[in-house]
């Protein structure tokens, strides 16, 4: 394993600041600053446009290395030059009205001649964006059954500890039948938030959803998937459904890398979802058996499947270095946690406070700009509102009173329809935009009109179906040879259905071989897009892809 000292740097244990800094890079959400003692007025301005920028970067979120040179070398301040700089930083903080919070610091050493040590501080600077009322981030929680996930959601949203025996993950249970065999078989939801401080805000203090939502700058919206194999569909939909930022996968310490482990952590790589690892119930086992299964995981996330560079992380400082270096495509962390003893449950919850948005502020903008497209993955029936469609909006954004087209029906239809009300985390909003989860009220729609796997679109959008469309494919297993006519569930987005190879450009595809494919729904008419990501599977055979071409299917427009 590559160490976090190979990484960024050597440094102590304690909180402290590695020796020396990567050499500051023009993009991204990091800004390095020797010192900030006095400056003038127009100095001022440029330092607060910088911040600017450096927050849009990290969508809200940005890093400020005080004491440090442009080369990553930490020189540290004085006592009086340190304050002095601190009191700009609050001043520019205040003029965007964002807030200040002390990660870590480094002390120095003194200057030749000077006896006074010098320190070098790491700061978050964190501003809600203006279109949102918090920074939102979807995880999405893997792992084989009894590896103990909904028990791990449980004790950091409540932060009460498990007392053995799961009591800790009944919150999370939505029917009689998961209670009774502590078995997820459905997708459930959580909310975990952060106040600017970096303190868990929660239900703890008898607070209600709404509260949490109120009173949170950070929102980590806790997506918890079935971990048995009969209920793999399940647990696919809810994972290119949900569109999530990041996966945990949690591994059990007792049981180790068994069942649907290796499948989850594939189907999460397939679909370009970057993932922490969470080893779980590490007081049940010996330390030998622990490093053991370290040991193998590390071999699995370095091998050519993953090529991921695989981190422990074993202290706060190591939890902060990789959430505010985190390279999404290449750096993995691996957690050791315990729910009853509550062993390192407050490092994850460090990482997950400084776990950096997927997407920049540019590019939610952009598809914020653009007509609106918003996936249907949950239908709801709601006493004296009436119909409600659950769903993230991939493009655009939606207000109360617009109107948009639904579909596809089941004969490739699409009709006018008018938003009644919109939902965020439960709280009534004004708009949601690109990259949102909420609900969506209806005015005039029958709940059985409706079905999984329908979009909202923009009126003056392409409302554009298919029954037929062209994929580049990958093979990951299958027990003989791929060939045409071949029947297989496809999943893309919140689209799920069987469909039949009609095409191939090459005789057959075996386990590791690419090719491609033209795929026919069976049943009824998708709203796919070129560019998406699909997953297929049929029995033990597995494969990944990505659509490149779809042939419509033109439906009648329903006004």
């Amino acid at each position: 394993m590559e160490s976090l000292g190979n990484l960024f740097g050597t440094y102590e244990n304690g909180n402290e600041l590695p020796e020396t800094l990567p050499p500051e890079e023009e993009e991204g959400n990091i800004e390095y600053k020797l010192k900030l003692v006095n400056p003038s007025p127009s100095r001022l301005e440029h330092l607060v446009t910088q911040m600017k920028w450096r927050l849009q970067e990290g969508n809200g979120e940005a890093i400020y290395e005080i004491g440090v040179e442009d080369n990553g070398i930490l020189t540290g301040l004085n006592e009086s030059d340190l304050k002095a700089s601190l009191s700009t930083l609050e001043k520019m903080a205040k003029r965007l009205g964002a807030s200040l919070s002390i990660l870590r610091e480094k002390v120095t050493e003194a200057e030749e001649g000077y006896s006074e040590m010098r320190r070098a501080l790491e700061i978050l600077v964190r501003k809600v964006p203006d279109d949102q009322e918090f920074i939102d981030l979807r995880l999405a929680v893997l792992g084989n059954v009894d590896a103990g996930k909904s028990t791990l959601l449980g004790v950091l949203t409540q932060s009460e500890l498990d007392n053995g025996r799961g009591c800790a993950r009944l919150n999370l249970f939505r029917h009689l039948h998961e209670i009774q065999s502590g078995r997820t078989s459905s997708i459930s939801y959580d909310i975990l938030g952060f106040d600017t401080k970096g303190q868990v805000v929660n239900y703890a203090e008898s607070r209600t959803v709404e509260e949490i939502c109120e009173n949170s700058s950070k929102l980590i919206t806790l997506i918890d998937l079935a971990g048995h194999h009969k209920y793999l569909r399940t647990t696919i939909f809810g994972l290119t459904g949900n569109c999530p930022d990041f996966a945990m996968l949690v591994v059990s310490a007792t049981t180790g890398i068994a069942g649907t482990t290796k499948e989850h952590l594939g189907y999460a790589l397939a679909l370009g979802v970057p993932v922490m690892v969470v080893v779980n119930k590490i007081d049940l086992c010996t330390p030998s058996t622990l490093q053991r299964l370290l040991r193998q995981l590390e071999t699995i996330l370095k091998g050519p499947g993953c090529k991921k560079i695989p981190v422990r992380i074993d202290s706060e400082d190591d939890a902060i270095t990789v959430a505010s270096n985190l390279d999404t495509n290449k750096i993995t962390p691996i957690f050791t946690v315990s729910c009853v003893t509550g062993r390192n449950l407050d490092l994850i919850l460090k990482f997950l406070h400084l776990l950096p948005p997927q997407k920049s502020h540019t590019e939610r903008e952009r598809l914020s700009q653009d007509l609106t497209e918003f996936q249907i993955d949950e239908l709801y029936t709601v006493p004296q509102v009436g119909t409600v469609v659950g769903g993230v909006i991939k493009k655009g954004s939606i207000g109360e009173g617009e109107k948009l087209m639904l579909g596809p029906s089941d004969h490739g239809t699409f009709q006018e329809v008018k938003v009644r009300t919109v939902h965020r985390n439960r709280l009534p909003c004004r708009l949601i935009q690109a990259g949102q989860a909420a609900s969506v009220a209806l005015v005039d729609v029958d709940r059985d009109q409706l079905r999984k796997g329908m979009v909202l679109l923009s009126p003056s959008a392409e409302s554009e179906c298919c029954r037929q469309f062209e994929a580049d494919v990958y093979v990951l297993y299958h027990c003989n040879k791929i060939t045409r006519n071949f029947q297989t569930t496809v999943h893309i987005g919140t689209v799920c259905q069987t469909a039949v190879i009609s095409k191939i450009n090459r005789n057959h595809i075996k386990t590791n071989e690419k090719a491609r494919v033209t795929f026919t729904f069976k049943f009824k008419p998708e709203h796919i897009r070129v560019g998406a990501r699909l997953l297929f599977r049929e029995g033990k055979t597995k494969g990944v892809g990505e659509v490149t071409q779809i042939f419509p299917f033109k439906p009648h427009i329903e006004r």
